[in-house]
């Protein structure tokens, strides 16, 4: 098995090519599409079903709108529109036929066009309020809590397997609520669940923070987000939620009659995470041997391999291998038992290293006869010998331990890869040197900001909520300011 380019040789050729032997999704025949394989579409159904769960724990339920949203209604809400329309996919037309001068092909025939053209949708906000507009009359219809799991069309130029991809995989949350109050308590509450999804199921540290205004989603008044810290010392932002204020209540006319019998615009919030989460999945754990999956999210938990020789060893093993699978089974835990026989053990062990399986355990004849096995634990590539006795318990006690070092290792990577400057200097250094987040004081303005951009091309990834007020003075303009951000490069 051809081994990996190494993280510190050329990291991006190392995601590249994890991406591809790991079987998780490969370039398809569309520009810039991918094709998510079936054991990376597993890892992305064990994200979708906890978020899934969490979203209705809080109240909401799923829907579908559709993927076709009319010019017009896009164009509604103008800063919406103006934010995605470079990266708009517009059909205009709905027919093809024979070209008269080579029966062989098909061309765009010119006589079905559309009387207006359709936007693939890049987010949903434009049909699912003209859909609102319906729904909303008074307050008691109020809230309305949706979320829809979807493919999105954004036109990108570069692309890279699930970081940013011309169509991938979402969910998106859409709600609409009677008061400004109850809207920015939504907006919290989803990116705390964000947060708690990525630190306690994907085991990825994530910083909660406000973007500023330059950073917002095209028609927020306000954008939250969690920022996540890849092994390369880039940002990439996990998940984001967005105050939506009454900008698309007025676009759309979503009008209700409140308590007090007053007509207003209904208040709204959207909040959205996608199959780029697979990518800082990859790049927060794994290494130079593959990935390294928390347990949570891998398709399999446990992997036995047999070690024998002969048919007659095997069936011994297999014996004993069948028992430790079903009493893992039975605990809810996934396992696997390949006892293939066209693949010697030690191709076995560099395959499931690739893959990331958190827990290998290695059975031979001699462990049969001592009444033991050999566990590998794929995170930090330990060792070791336990009995068979008891086995089922302590696997389900060693994969909770996995998760929370995996956690806890990649804490302590982010954490020391947060610096605080006080000099454009010492800024760029870091930057080049160190990488990672930098903190460090900047004048609020937007020409500040991106002046940093332009030069250094990092930004600024969030304003932390749980900043604490420090009085210092921008590292550029030398002006004032009240508190520190945190900037990165990013993906």
């Amino acid at each position: 098995m051809a081994k990996l380019t190494s993280r510190a040789e050329d990291y991006s050729k190392w995601y590249n090519e994890l991406v591809v032997k790991a079987d998780l999704a490969e370039n398809s025949g569309v520009r810039g599409c991918m094709v998510i394989k079936p054991y990376g579409y597993a890892i992305w159904e064990k994200m979708r079903d906890e978020m899934d769960r969490k979203f209705k724990e809080t109240g909401h339920e799923n829907a579908y709108f559709p993927i076709f949203i009319p010019k017009s209604l896009f164009e509604a809400e103008e800063k919406n529109a103006e934010g995605f329309a470079k990266e708009c996919a517009v059909v205009t037309h709905y027919r093809l036929k024979t070209d008269p001068e080579d029966p062989k092909k098909l061309i765009v025939d010119p006589e079905a066009k559309l009387e207006e053209e359709l936007i693939v949708r890049p987010t949903s906000e434009a049909i699912i309020w003209n859909t609102y507009k319906n729904w909303i009359q008074s307050y008691r219809d109020l809230p309305i809590l949706i979320n829809q799991w979807a493919n999105v069309v954004r036109w990108e130029m570069r692309t890279r397997l699930f970081l940013r991809t011309a169509e991938f995989l979402w969910q998106e949350g859409h709600t609409a609520h009677a008061t400004k109050d109850e809207a920015i308590e939504e907006t919290e509450k989803m990116l705390h669940v964000y947060a708690d999804f990525a630190e306690n199921f994907m085991a990825i540290p994530v910083i909660k923070g406000i973007k500023t205004e330059s950073e917002r989603f095209a028609g927020a008044d306000e954008t939250y987000c969690i920022e996540a810290l890849m092994q390369d010392g880039k940002a990439l932002q996990a998940g984001t939620s967005h105050f939506l204020g009454q900008n698309f209540g007025k676009a759309f006319d979503v009008k209700f009659t409140n308590r007090e019998g007053k007509i207003e615009h209904a208040w709204g919030t959207s909040w959205g995470t996608s199959t780029r989460l697979m990518g800082a999945l990859i790049m927060t754990h794994s290494d130079d041997l593959g990935l390294v999956l928390p347990p949570t999210l891998a398709p399999i938990q446990v992997v036995i391999v047999p070690i024998f020789k002969g048919e007659e060893q095997l069936q011994q093993i297999d014996e004993v291998a069948y028992e430790i699978q079903a009493k893992l089974k039975a605990k809810g835990i996934s396992v696997k038992y390949d006892n293939r026989t066209e693949n010697k053990p030690g191709w076995k062990f560099a395959e499931y290293e690739l893959k990331g399986v958190p827990v290998r355990i290695a059975l031979g004849a001699r462990d049969l006869e001592n009444k033991t096995v050999e566990i590998a634990r794929r995170d930090n590539l330990t060792k070791e010998t336990k009995p068979l006795e008891n086995l089922d318990i302590y696997i389900e006690n060693l994969l909770k331990i996995i998760q929370e070092d995996i956690y806890t290792k990649a804490a302590t990577y982010r954490d020391e890869h947060i610096t605080k400057v006080d000099s454009y200097e010492e800024f760029k250094q870091v930057l080049e040197k160190k990488g990672g987040f930098i903190s460090a004081h900047w004048d609020g303005t937007a020409e500040e900001e991106e002046q940093i951009k332009n030069e250094t091309k990092a930004t600024i990834r969030c304003i932390p909520l749980d900043n604490q007020m420090e009085e210092g003075i921008s590292m550029i303009s030398g002006k004032p300011s009240n508190q520190r951000v945190i900037f990165a490069k990013s993906y």
